[in-house]
């Protein structure tokens, strides 16, 4: 039985992609908690969980006495312009290797290993809710290492788990500081574990690429 998902998650992903679409643009103040608990259909401390999520990714600035407000686009900048030469190689590397392990996950993913990718999900929420950035690097390393295990293919496997420490280099160079890239992409991993699960191939790839895609720019 496929587990439901809480109801802070309905809620940070809705949240992100209404701010995504424009419906509250760079600069607006949110509507109020109370506002927001009657738009959302949803109590106070799912409000709070969802716009703490999307503090923490930068999207959001909560301003004591003032209100919660949008933020700028940011960009992130790599220490000099050979680091990023470097990142984009591994992402590169990273998008022709998991696209093909995406793929055979959605063709040979075994009921345990899904359940195995859904709790690698939530130890990545548990890990932004802590704001803890090793425990972020551990947790998205397993997220993507559980679907190369359900790809069910013993070399390409061994290929990838002989990346991850080049991967948590990356992660750790990338995001000296904090965990933003880790926050705002936890509802495209959600994403990419249903699609898993659902076989849908194309969308899977597309969540993949999204993903990859925002390892520079929030």
């Amino acid at each position: 039985m496929e587990k439901k998902k809480s109801l802070s998650d309905v809620v940070t992903c809705r949240l992100q992609e209404d701010i995504q679409s424009g419906k509250y643009a760079v600069g607006d103040k949110l509507p109020t908690e109370k506002e927001l608990m009657d738009l959302y259909k949803v109590g106070r401390s799912t409000i709070r969980e969802a716009v703490k999520l999307l503090s923490m990714s930068r999207m959001l600035t909560v301003r004591q006495g003032s209100g919660t407000y949008v933020n700028k686009r940011q960009i992130l900048n790599p220490p000099d312009i050979l680091n990023k030469a470097k990142f984009d190689e591994i992402n590169d590397a990273r998008r022709l290797l998991e696209a093909d392990l995406v793929l055979r996950a959605c063709r040979s993913a075994t009921d345990e290993q899904l359940k195995a990718i859904e709790a690698s999900i939530q130890e990545k929420k548990d890990a932004i809710l802590l704001e803890s950035k090793e425990a972020c690097i551990k947790s998205d390393i397993l997220f993507h290492l559980r679907i190369a295990e359900a790809a069910n293919h013993k070399v390409l496997f061994w290929v990838y788990q002989s990346f991850t420490d080049m991967i948590t280099d990356f992660f750790r160079l990338r995001e000296p500081h904090g965990i933003s890239c880790f926050a705002m992409s936890y509802y495209l991993h959600e994403k990419l574990y249903l699609a898993i699960k659902s076989k849908k191939e194309k969308q899977a790839i597309k969540i993949l690429h999204n993903i990859l895609n925002n390892n520079f720019s929030l």
